[in-house]
């Protein structure tokens, strides 16, 4: 840990407003990532980013420094996406009949628009291929789109990965295979059907 981190950490730890603006700042963009790809809803995920920061501010004083802040950071963060993700699903079940109800006779295709497939728009293509792959990565089991979002969205090590996790590298590996193949199955699947 770099002295700058330390001197984070002590106004921290101190209650420091602007320490908790500098905290923000330096790590937002990559916790909110975490939690988009994550939950798959942007207003879902800023509510997580800012309960993120909040829960970091209000319990500094239990990160224990045996690891690099950004793996305790981003390991709030994961606890956190799963917990949404357990809550929604809670509320998603309980909702259900009524979501039915309002959904029928709308066309959910009405945000594509525009005139079809005889002039492609690149960045249209893009979006929708975004759209597909947050939607694969979304109907991940909860241990695969972890595994996958942290190590081939965000980028980490696997050695990373186990210490947010708390799991052996063997597994984490082993999820990572099961997550890829998963998705290339979902995306190859949608690709060949356009093809």
């Amino acid at each position: 840990m770099t002295e700058l981190e330390r001197s984070l950490l002590r106004r921290l730890r101190d209650r420091d407003e602007r320490a908790f603006r500098e905290l923000i700042e330096g790590h937002r963009d990559r916790v909110f990532n975490i939690t988009f790809r994550m939950l798959g809803n942007r207003a879902e995920a800023e509510d997580v980013a800012q309960e993120v920061f909040i829960t970091v501010f209000k319990t500094i004083e239990t990160f224990r420094e045996e690891s690099k802040f950004s793996t305790w950071l981003y390991r709030v963060t994961v606890n956190h996406c799963k917990n949404r993700i357990k809550y929604l699903a809670r509320r998603h079940d309980r909702d259900r009949d009524e979501l039915d109800e309002t959904s029928n006779g709308h066309n959910n295709n009405h945000a594509i628009g525009g005139p079809g497939p005889t002039a492609p728009d690149r960045a249209l293509e893009g979006a929708q291929m975004e759209k597909l792959l947050q939607d694969a990565i979304g109907n991940l089991d909860d241990e695969h789109r972890v595994v996958v979002v942290l190590r081939d969205v965000e980028d980490l090590s696997i050695e990373e990965i186990c210490e947010i996790t708390g799991l052996p590298d063997g597994t984490v590996k082993s999820r990572l295979h099961r997550a890829r193949l998963a998705l290339r199955k979902k995306l190859q699947r949608h690709v060949g059907d356009e093809a």
